[in-house]
Order: C-alpha cells, then structure tokens, then sequence
C-alpha cells in the first residue's frame, strides 16, 4: 500500500493508469499474491484505485493524498461550554489524561465477559446479524429490565418499556415527542452538561434550579413550576451527575406534588442506579410511571461501545415514541448490541463486576479527596457511589482558566460552568476519581491552578 500511494503521490501512477498486475507486483515486492490482493482491495476501499472487471485495478480519477484527519482534531483554544469537555475528552488520544471525563477507564471494565458475549454472538443465527432490529429492542434484554423495574415494585408491563440505540437517544426522542421550539425546561443546576447541550439543540428555554446535598432546592423548585410552568424537568435521582447527591424521599414527595399540581413531566435519567450500594428513592418508583419517564444505559457500567439504552414510561406515550424512533432510526437499537448486554446482565457475572466497581470506587473518592484537599480543594460532599466528585476550588479561583491551561499539557478537567445553567459554578470542579490515580494529573493541576490564580 505504502508504495503504490508513493508512486501516485510522485506521478508515477497517474489517474486512469493500469496498476502492476498482482502476480508481477507480488513478485516484485517479494510477498505472496495474497497480501497484494489485500493491499489492492484496502486501497480500493479508501478510493485511491477502483478494479475493473476482467482488467485489473486503475488508479482513480479522483486520486488524492490520504486525509490527514489530525487537521480536524477539536481545538484546545475553543470556548468553553457544554460540548468542551465532551469534545476535548473524546477527541483526545491515549496519552491525553482524562480527570474530567464521564466515563471509567478501560481496565475497569469487564473486557474478558465482554469477549465471551461477543464469541456467543458470532455463534447465532445469522438474523441477527444481518437484519434490523425490532421496533421496541430486544426481548431479551426487555425482559431483564422490566424484572429491574419489577424489583423496585413498579408494576410495568411490555407495553411499558423500549429499548433505545443509547440513553441519549433515549432523551432526544422524549423531546422531539413533547417539546416545541421555545418551550421551556427546568433541568437541576448545576447538572449534567449534555442535557444543557441537547436541549439548545431541541430550541428549548432552560430554566436551572439549584441543587443541593438533598436534591433540589424545594421551595424553589416550587416556585419556579409555578411561575415559569415548565414542559419538563429533567433530573439525576440516583448520584447526581455532577454533584453526587442522592434526592432525599421528603424532597421526592413534594416535588411529585408540585410537578402534578403545574402539569409538568419528569424525566429521570437512572443512568448511575447501579453504583449506589443500597437504592435509594426513585421518582418512576413513586410516581409508578403515571407522570414520571425513566431513561437509562449500561454504558458507564458495562460498556461505551456496546451501548443501548431504554425508556420505561406510560404505554401511550411508549407507543408515540416507538413511532418516533422508527421515523429516525427506522427500528430499535442495534440487535448486536442488545444482545451482548442481555447476555451479559443474564447471569451473575454483572453482580459481581458492580460489587468489585464500588470496593475500588469507595478507595479511589477517599484517595482523591485527601490528594485533593493538599491543594485546598474540598469536596461538596462524600457520595454514597459512583466515580464523581464536585469540588470548590480555593476562594476566588475561577475552574475555566484552570482546565484551559490544564489541557494544553495533555489533561482534561471538568470545569463548573460547563454544568450550570447559571454560571454561576465556576469555583467548583468535576473530578472522576477513577482517572485521578495517575500522579500527573495532580502534578498538572497544581501547576494550572497556579497560572491561573
């Protein structure tokens, strides 16, 4: 490949020439017809030369030097708002460290079940692999989930529930279905950025109310369905992202009340549910599907790749939005993925891989946080899971300037703006404690706050 790109790129080969026939340029090279054939059918593929029957392969017309795609890398220097750090940590490669992403490290994950589910897969009947999925997912994973929802006395039925390409999907769907341009939305503040993200794209009003060790300010919250009457709120339940907070049950009450009595629909994301040690309140729960949505995934506690999230929600609306994905998506989620997850929660292996996750996550936000409070920087609070830890920055110092030096020498923070509706969270920081453990990155974030105090 590299010399046949070498000859065309020094004109030795121009388009519509003849390329070598491949027993003389397997002999030429000194490698066996196979590797050329390989080599020939690669390039074909880029659409450097295109095979002509009966012929043999010609360099293409439109034969151009291979796109360097390290020129469309996101740029460090790009404002800092909702899509920075998911650009900055999804762009970034290997070497960049990731202390503000949302994700745990690879080797956390359970890589060898994940092997075994794909070899099954490979195993099946070729339906699923080659065709589309069914409208609602899955039925094997449906029935897992709706046995999850079984556990925490939610009488949901098939009708009940769909599976999702992913737990965003999930939520893009649940706004095309119920906002309108304009319309407008609570969501907690700070909060998750990408809800922030997506819901500028759906051109929604956001409206924050603040969050705290509890869950949201309920008076506030009160007030603001009272004068703003939002179409939804969209919310963490279970280890808020980013705060780590668990809602409290007298707080879940009243916010039901108040969600009832202003007609306002609530979209709780269950996205972190598996980290907690013990569960705790749940608004779907309580609220038994009437007025509540719930979204989630696997793709923080089994895999990113793999991923397929779900909506669990009155049957109606269910069928609304099945309609809807089949509109967008034309079917449910990929069968591969579906598969490989209920293959994998089917057993006792998940079980086991959640209680190892939560032993090193309890050690890793207690080894964080004492590392962290040598710099004078303090978590809001201990959460009771998760990989999250919200963190106020010593007096004064503002988190933007600190991640923008920080990502210059190659590591990713999480700064407070990007999750607050207001702004007003820039001297709070998002760590994930299962990146912290790399001593540079303490290194690095000493030195920013430096530059940047």
């Amino acid at each position: 490949m590299t010399a046949i790109r070498g000859r065309i790129a020094g004109r030795a080969l121009a388009p519509g020439d003849r390329l070598p026939s491949i027993r003389r340029f397997a002999a030429s090279m000194g490698v066996s017809p196979s590797t050329v054939v390989e080599a020939y059918d690669r390039l074909a593929a880029e659409g450097l030369i295109r095979p002509q029957r009966g012929s043999g392969f010609y360099v293409s017309n439109i034969a151009k030097p291979p796109l360097k795609l390290a020129e469309a890398e996101t740029p460090k220097a790009r404002a800092v708002d909702p899509f920075w750090v998911s650009r900055q940590s999804l762009d970034a490669d290997e070497a960049v460290l990731k202390p503000g992403c949302g994700w745990l490290p690879a080797d956390w994950m359970p890589d060898e079940a994940l092997r075994r589910a794909v070899r099954s897969l490979a195993r099946s009947n070729g339906d699923l692999l080659s065709y589309y999925g069914s409208t609602r997912g899955s039925p094997a994973l449906r029935r897992l989930l709706l046995g999850r929802l079984g556990e925490e006395g939610m009488e949901a039925g098939p009708d009940h529930l769909m599976l999702t390409s992913t737990g965003t999907q999930a939520l893009d769907l649940i706004c095309r279905f119920l906002l309108r341009p304009g319309d407008t939305v609570l969501v907690d503040d700070p909060s998750y950025f990408n809800f922030q993200a997506l819901l500028k794209a759906h051109q929604a009003r956001i409206v924050g109310v603040p969050y705290g060790v509890n869950g949201p300010d309920i008076a506030a919250f009160e007030a603001v369905l009272a004068s703003e009457r939002p179409q939804l709120y969209i919310t963490n339940s279970a280890i808020h992202n980013p705060t780590g907070a668990t809602l409290a049950p007298q707080v879940a009450h009243r916010l039901l009340n108040a969600a009832a009595e202003n007609d306002t629909i609530i979209v709780e994301d269950d996205i972190f549910a598996d980290f907690e040690p013990e569960p705790s309140t749940r608004l779907a729960a309580l609220d038994g599907l009437s007025r509540v949505i719930r979204i989630g995934s696997f793709s923080k506690t089994l895999s990113a790749s793999a991923r397929c999230g779900y909506i669990a929600a009155r049957p109606d609306w269910i069928e609304g939005l099945v309609d809807l994905q089949i509109a967008t998506n034309f079917g449910g989620p990929s069968p591969v993925s579906s598969e490989i997850l209920a293959h994998m929660l089917a057993g006792g292996g998940y079980r086991k891989h959640m209680e190892e996750l939560r032993r090193r996550l309890v050690r890793a936000r207690r080894e964080t946080a004492d590392r962290l409070h040598r710099l004078g920087i303090e978590p809001v609070l201990l959460p009771r899971g998760g990989f999250n830890l919200w963190c106020q920055l010593p007096e004064g110092m503002d988190s933007t300037p600190v991640a923008q030096a920080a990502v210059a020498e190659g590591v990713v923070f999480a700064p407070g703006n990007v999750f607050s509706v207001s702004q007003g969270a820039a001297g709070f920081m998002r760590f994930n404690v299962a990146h912290m453990i790399e001593p540079r990155v303490y290194t690095v974030l000493e030195a920013a706050m430096k530059r940047a105090g």
